[in-house]
């Protein structure tokens, strides 16, 4: 007899799939956002629909206007891409 219920194994391996996009804890998506503008209290993102949001970006700082950050649940997780700096040329 074993200790883990058949419950317990089927939803770990029905829900924590390697590809799965959404977060085990709270079902959420993570969403990649452009920083529009910093704020004193993160930055102004707009994401692939148009739509605003303020984003704490402590965790990936530093950020500048342009940058792509993968969003959850209103924080800034990783950074996706940065612009190419005024000098260099953009990445082919």
């Amino acid at each position: 007899m074993t200790n883990a219920s058949p419950l317990t194994e089927r939803h770990v391996t029905d829900h924590c799939t390697p590809g799965d996009p959404h977060c085990i804890t709270c079902s959420d998506e993570g969403i990649e956002m452009t920083v529009v503008e910093l704020t004193q209290c993160g930055a102004q993102c707009r994401d692939l629909n148009g739509i605003d949001q303020r984003v704490e970006v402590d965790l990936v700082e530093p950020v500048q206007a342009g940058d792509v950050l993968l969003v959850h649940a209103g924080v800034a997780i990783a950074t996706v891409s940065r612009p190419p700096a005024p000098n260099q040329p953009a990445a082919s």
